[in-house]
């Protein structure tokens, strides 16, 4: 008889079967968490690109127009004015979304929140608290603009960006 009941319980009894599937399911456990552990031993690096960059000559840029090259990649506008030359950081001031130029309304408006922005980065409608920022635009040795990022002229609110900080346009 004892022949017989090996043949109706198969090869496995149940008890084999579910302590086969607990080392089973500890060992999957242990693996994971083994690899989890050697992953957090070689942690994910952001490489951001340089802060400054060289945004052509001088003569690159009509006067009155606002140039959207550097929009995609930098995220930054050239405008050349009378006055100068100047770049804005093209994040909006009140959750940072990316604002649109409006050539034939001339200025900046946020699809998000509808903030709307003159083309000195003065903020004259919406819910931006203060005009956009601009950075630091130097000439380089080799006569092209420099646009340093790490140089940031916040703005406060209710003031012309131009009085307020006269050294974020480069006199040409």
């Amino acid at each position: 008889m004892p022949e017989e009941e090996k043949k109706k319980r198969g090869i496995w009894s149940r008890r084999d079967f579910f302590t086969r599937l607990g080392w089973g399911g500890f060992g999957i456990f242990g693996g994971l968490s083994l690899l989890g552990f050697l992953r957090s031993a070689f942690p994910r690096v952001l490489f951001q690109p340089p802060s400054t960059f060289k945004a052509g000559s001088p003569s690159d840029y009509a006067i009155g127009e606002v140039s959207e090259k550097y929009k995609q990649d930098q995220r930054v506008w050239i405008v050349r004015e009378d006055t100068g030359i100047y770049a804005i950081f093209a994040k909006c001031t009140h959750l940072g979304c990316t604002p649109r130029w409006l050539a034939t309304e001339a200025k900046f408006k946020c699809p998000c929140h509808g903030s709307g922005f003159f083309k000195s980065g003065l903020n004259f409608e919406g819910p931006a608290p203060r005009p956009l920022d601009r950075f630091q635009v130097t000439v380089g040795d080799d006569g092209q603009l420099v646009v340093d990022k790490s140089k940031v002229f916040k703005m406060g609110p209710g003031a012309e960006p131009d009085e307020q900080h006269s050294e974020s346009i480069l006199k040409v």
